[in-house]
């Protein structure tokens, strides 16, 4: 029977299939890909959770239309969740604990249960459009300013590191599939040419071999049975 998977192993898969699989089969250019996770990760680390995607279907039609902007939107889609509603409420406060220091206002952030208890009565809301009012009260009457002024870092820092290091990714994943396909390709020219030396030798030594087993005949001009001098 199949072990189950871990909550890690299950979230370690998920992480592959959703994020690194499109980066590993993307045909484009390396640096077409990283703008990819480059927009994503922006939008991923800003306190919009629920219109993300939306705004990267923004920014791409922005793309299209100023030459080499052009980015890969399936990457970039994939690489919103980086961020979700699992992890909104830390990731949330971790913005707004640094909006308040950037503020030079520390003393007036709020502790992290006041902070969840205001966010899990936002997001229990039933329906769409009450859900969205609840939300844009808690952001605009309570934690608005310092949490939208606190995601700048993250926001601007992961779309640098994350284009950095995809590029570097892309680029040696790249080489090292073209370096095993050379390897691929000297084997299989090794094998043809051990395979031409073995026939050639193979060809060759039937003649010798056909030659030695063959019975001596007389000499010319000597008829057979005749006495020795």
């Amino acid at each position: 029977m199949r072990r189950p998977f871990s909550l890690w192993q299950r979230l370690g898969r998920l992480v592959h299939l959703r994020l690194m699989i499109p980066v590993r089969r993307s045909a484009h250019p390396p640096e077409y890909t990283a703008r990819g996770i480059t927009v994503g990760l922006f939008w991923a680390f800003t306190p919009l959770i629920g219109v993300q995607m939306y705004l990267v279907g923004l920014t791409w039609l922005v793309a299209r239309a100023r030459p080499g902007w052009e980015f890969n939107i399936l990457v970039a889609l994939a690489w919103t969740w980086v961020t979700n509603v699992f992890t909104l409420i830390p990731v949330y406060y971790v913005y707004y604990i640094t909006g308040q220091l950037m503020l030079g206002q520390p003393s007036l952030a709020s502790g992290y249960a006041h902070f969840a208890a205001a966010w899990e009565a936002a997001l229990s809301v039933e329906g769409l459009w009450q859900g969205i009012v609840a939300w844009a009260q808690v952001i605009w009457t309570e934690q608005g300013l310092p949490m939208f002024i606190g995601c700048v870092p993250y926001a601007i820092g992961s779309a640098w590191l994350g284009y950095r290091l995809s590029v570097a990714y892309i680029v040696r994943l790249r080489r090292m599939k073209r370096m095993r396909a050379l390897r691929k390709l000297q084997r299989r020219a090794a094998a043809e040419e051990r395979a031409a030396h073995e026939a050639a030798a193979a060809s060759v030594g039937e003649p010798a071999t056909a030659a030695a087993g063959k019975p001596a005949t007389a000499p010319a001009g000597k008829a057979k049975g005749d006495p020795e001098q």
